[in-house]
Protein backbone atom coordinates (compact mmCIF):
# COMPACT_ATOMS: atom_id res chain seq x y z
CA UNK A 1 0.00 0.00 0.00
CA UNK A 2 1.28 3.48 -0.87
CA UNK A 3 1.87 6.00 1.91
CA UNK A 4 -0.69 8.75 2.22
CA UNK A 5 0.36 11.95 0.50
CA UNK A 6 0.69 15.47 1.87
CA UNK A 7 -1.15 17.48 -0.77
CA UNK A 8 -0.65 21.20 -1.41
CA UNK A 9 -3.23 23.22 -3.37
CA UNK A 10 -2.56 26.88 -4.16
CA UNK A 11 -5.78 28.93 -4.25
CA UNK A 12 -5.97 32.62 -5.12
CA UNK A 13 -8.55 34.87 -3.55
CA UNK A 14 -11.75 34.67 -5.63
CA UNK A 15 -11.91 38.45 -5.95
CA UNK A 16 -8.83 38.42 -8.20
CA UNK A 17 -8.68 34.83 -9.49
CA UNK A 18 -9.47 33.63 -13.01
CA UNK A 19 -9.50 37.08 -14.60
CA UNK A 20 -9.79 35.61 -18.10
CA UNK A 21 -13.19 34.13 -17.28
CA UNK A 22 -14.68 37.62 -17.02
CA UNK A 23 -13.74 38.79 -20.49
CA UNK A 24 -14.76 42.42 -20.99
CA UNK A 25 -18.38 42.12 -19.87
CA UNK A 26 -18.26 44.67 -17.08
CA UNK A 27 -19.32 44.42 -13.45
CA UNK A 28 -21.88 41.65 -13.98
CA UNK A 29 -19.38 39.44 -15.78
CA UNK A 30 -16.78 40.15 -13.11
CA UNK A 31 -19.19 39.11 -10.36
CA UNK A 32 -19.90 35.86 -12.21
CA UNK A 33 -16.16 35.30 -12.61
CA UNK A 34 -15.59 35.69 -8.89
CA UNK A 35 -18.45 33.29 -8.13
CA UNK A 36 -17.07 30.75 -10.61
CA UNK A 37 -13.55 31.07 -9.21
CA UNK A 38 -14.85 30.40 -5.71
CA UNK A 39 -16.96 27.42 -6.85
CA UNK A 40 -14.11 25.89 -8.84
CA UNK A 41 -11.68 26.17 -5.92
CA UNK A 42 -14.14 24.71 -3.42
CA UNK A 43 -15.09 21.82 -5.72
CA UNK A 44 -11.42 21.03 -6.34
CA UNK A 45 -10.45 21.06 -2.67
CA UNK A 46 -13.56 19.09 -1.66
CA UNK A 47 -12.78 16.38 -4.20
CA UNK A 48 -9.15 16.20 -3.08
CA UNK A 49 -10.26 15.93 0.55
CA UNK A 50 -12.32 12.90 -0.43
CA UNK A 51 -9.36 11.03 -1.88
CA UNK A 52 -8.22 8.12 0.31
CA UNK A 53 -4.57 8.50 -0.72
CA UNK A 54 -4.45 12.06 0.62
CA UNK A 55 -3.26 12.51 4.18
CA UNK A 56 -2.87 16.14 5.17
CA UNK A 57 -4.31 18.71 2.78
CA UNK A 58 -2.78 22.18 2.77
CA UNK A 59 -4.33 25.10 0.92
CA UNK A 60 -2.04 28.06 0.32
CA UNK A 61 -3.97 31.31 0.09
CA UNK A 62 -7.62 31.44 1.03
CA UNK A 63 -10.90 29.57 0.62
CA UNK A 64 -14.30 31.26 0.25
CA UNK A 65 -15.57 29.03 3.05
CA UNK A 66 -13.96 26.72 5.59
CA UNK A 67 -13.80 23.03 4.69
CA UNK A 68 -13.24 20.33 7.31
CA UNK A 69 -9.88 18.60 7.27
CA UNK A 70 -8.16 21.38 5.32
CA UNK A 71 -5.30 23.45 6.73
CA UNK A 72 -4.91 26.92 5.22
CA UNK A 73 -1.54 28.69 5.24
CA UNK A 74 -0.79 32.22 4.12
CA UNK A 75 0.34 32.95 0.58
CA UNK A 76 3.59 34.96 0.79
CA UNK A 77 2.41 36.88 -2.25
CA UNK A 78 5.26 36.41 -4.73
CA UNK A 79 3.65 34.19 -7.34
CA UNK A 80 2.63 30.58 -7.76
CA UNK A 81 5.98 28.91 -7.16
CA UNK A 82 6.58 30.80 -3.92
CA UNK A 83 3.05 29.97 -2.77
CA UNK A 84 3.60 26.29 -3.48
CA UNK A 85 6.93 26.43 -1.68
CA UNK A 86 5.20 27.79 1.41
CA UNK A 87 2.76 24.89 1.33
CA UNK A 88 5.48 22.30 0.90
CA UNK A 89 7.45 23.84 3.77
CA UNK A 90 4.43 23.30 6.01
CA UNK A 91 3.96 19.67 4.94
CA UNK A 92 4.99 16.58 6.87
CA UNK A 93 8.65 15.94 5.88
CA UNK A 94 8.20 12.20 6.36
CA UNK A 95 5.36 11.90 3.81
CA UNK A 96 5.31 11.87 0.01
CA UNK A 97 4.27 15.27 -1.30
CA UNK A 98 2.12 16.43 -4.18
CA UNK A 99 1.01 19.74 -5.62
CA UNK A 100 -2.41 19.99 -7.26
CA UNK A 101 -3.69 23.04 -9.10
CA UNK A 102 -6.85 24.50 -7.59
CA UNK A 103 -8.85 24.89 -10.81
CA UNK A 104 -10.10 21.36 -11.52
CA UNK A 105 -13.90 21.52 -11.04
CA UNK A 106 -14.47 18.05 -12.54
CA UNK A 107 -11.91 16.34 -10.29
CA UNK A 108 -13.13 13.09 -8.75
CA UNK A 109 -11.51 11.54 -5.66
CA UNK A 110 -11.08 8.19 -7.42
CA UNK A 111 -9.13 9.81 -10.27
CA UNK A 112 -6.77 11.51 -7.84
CA UNK A 113 -6.38 8.27 -5.87
CA UNK A 114 -5.47 6.33 -9.01
CA UNK A 115 -2.87 8.92 -10.00
CA UNK A 116 -1.31 9.02 -6.54
CA UNK A 117 -1.07 5.22 -6.39
CA UNK A 118 0.60 5.18 -9.82
CA UNK A 119 2.91 8.01 -8.76
CA UNK A 120 4.07 6.04 -5.72
CA UNK A 121 6.06 3.81 -8.09
CA UNK A 122 8.29 6.75 -9.10
CA UNK A 123 10.56 9.23 -7.36
CA UNK A 124 8.85 12.09 -9.18
CA UNK A 125 5.74 12.06 -11.37
CA UNK A 126 3.34 14.48 -13.02
CA UNK A 127 -0.01 14.68 -14.82
CA UNK A 128 -0.29 16.94 -17.87
CA UNK A 129 -3.38 19.00 -18.61
CA UNK A 130 -5.79 18.03 -21.39
CA UNK A 131 -3.79 20.04 -23.96
CA UNK A 132 -0.65 18.14 -23.01
CA UNK A 133 1.38 21.32 -22.50
CA UNK A 134 0.55 22.34 -18.93
CA UNK A 135 0.64 20.45 -15.64
CA UNK A 136 -2.12 19.80 -13.10
CA UNK A 137 -0.39 17.49 -10.57
CA UNK A 138 3.20 16.82 -9.51
CA UNK A 139 4.38 14.32 -6.90
CA UNK A 140 7.59 13.48 -5.11
CA UNK A 141 8.52 10.54 -2.91
CA UNK A 142 9.08 11.16 0.80
CA UNK A 143 12.27 13.08 1.48
CA UNK A 144 12.81 14.20 -2.11
CA UNK A 145 12.68 17.87 -3.15
CA UNK A 146 10.58 19.14 -6.03
CA UNK A 147 11.90 20.83 -9.17
CA UNK A 148 8.72 22.69 -10.04
CA UNK A 149 8.22 24.19 -13.48
CA UNK A 150 4.65 25.52 -13.45
CA UNK A 151 3.95 28.00 -16.25
CA UNK A 152 3.96 27.95 -20.04
CA UNK A 153 5.18 24.63 -21.41
CA UNK A 154 5.42 23.14 -17.93
CA UNK A 155 4.68 19.56 -19.02
CA UNK A 156 7.79 19.36 -21.16
CA UNK A 157 9.83 21.14 -18.51
CA UNK A 158 8.68 18.76 -15.77
CA UNK A 159 9.51 15.84 -18.04
CA UNK A 160 13.00 17.27 -18.63
CA UNK A 161 13.42 17.80 -14.87
CA UNK A 162 12.95 14.08 -14.21
CA UNK A 163 9.21 13.80 -13.52
CA UNK A 164 7.58 10.71 -15.03
CA UNK A 165 4.38 11.38 -16.98
CA UNK A 166 1.46 9.37 -15.63
CA UNK A 167 -1.02 7.77 -18.01
CA UNK A 168 -4.27 9.56 -17.16
CA UNK A 169 -7.17 9.64 -19.68
CA UNK A 170 -7.63 12.96 -21.49
CA UNK A 171 -11.22 13.35 -20.29
CA UNK A 172 -10.31 12.76 -16.64
CA UNK A 173 -11.26 15.66 -14.41
CA UNK A 174 -7.69 15.54 -13.14
CA UNK A 175 -6.55 16.92 -16.51
CA UNK A 176 -9.33 19.47 -17.05
CA UNK A 177 -8.11 22.73 -15.55
CA UNK A 178 -10.11 25.87 -16.29
CA UNK A 179 -8.47 29.19 -17.13
CA UNK A 180 -10.44 30.46 -20.12
CA UNK A 181 -14.09 30.69 -21.26
CA UNK A 182 -13.29 28.17 -24.01
CA UNK A 183 -12.01 25.63 -21.49
CA UNK A 184 -15.07 26.18 -19.31
CA UNK A 185 -17.40 25.74 -22.29
CA UNK A 186 -15.63 22.56 -23.36
CA UNK A 187 -15.87 21.17 -19.84
CA UNK A 188 -19.57 22.04 -19.66
CA UNK A 189 -20.12 20.22 -22.97
CA UNK A 190 -18.28 17.16 -21.68
CA UNK A 191 -20.42 17.24 -18.53
CA UNK A 192 -23.60 17.49 -20.60
CA UNK A 193 -22.47 14.46 -22.60
CA UNK A 194 -21.76 12.50 -19.42
CA UNK A 195 -18.02 12.31 -20.07
CA UNK A 196 -17.14 14.14 -16.83
CA UNK A 197 -18.94 15.00 -13.61
CA UNK A 198 -18.70 18.60 -12.48
CA UNK A 199 -18.48 19.50 -8.82
CA UNK A 200 -21.83 20.66 -7.41
CA UNK A 201 -20.88 24.30 -6.85
CA UNK A 202 -19.54 24.76 -10.37
CA UNK A 203 -22.45 22.87 -11.95
CA UNK A 204 -24.92 25.13 -10.19
CA UNK A 205 -23.44 28.18 -11.95
CA UNK A 206 -23.43 26.74 -15.48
Amino acid sequence: MSARVSLVIPVRDAASAKSRLAGDGGAKADARRAALAAAIALDTVSAARGAREVGELIVVGSLPEALPGVRVVDDPGFGLLVAVGAGLAAADPAAPTAVLLGDLPALQPADLDAALVAASEHHWAFVPDADGTGTTLVTAAAGLPHALRFGDGSAEQHRDAGYVELDVPEHSGLRRDVDTPAQLAELAALAAAGAVLLGPRTAALL
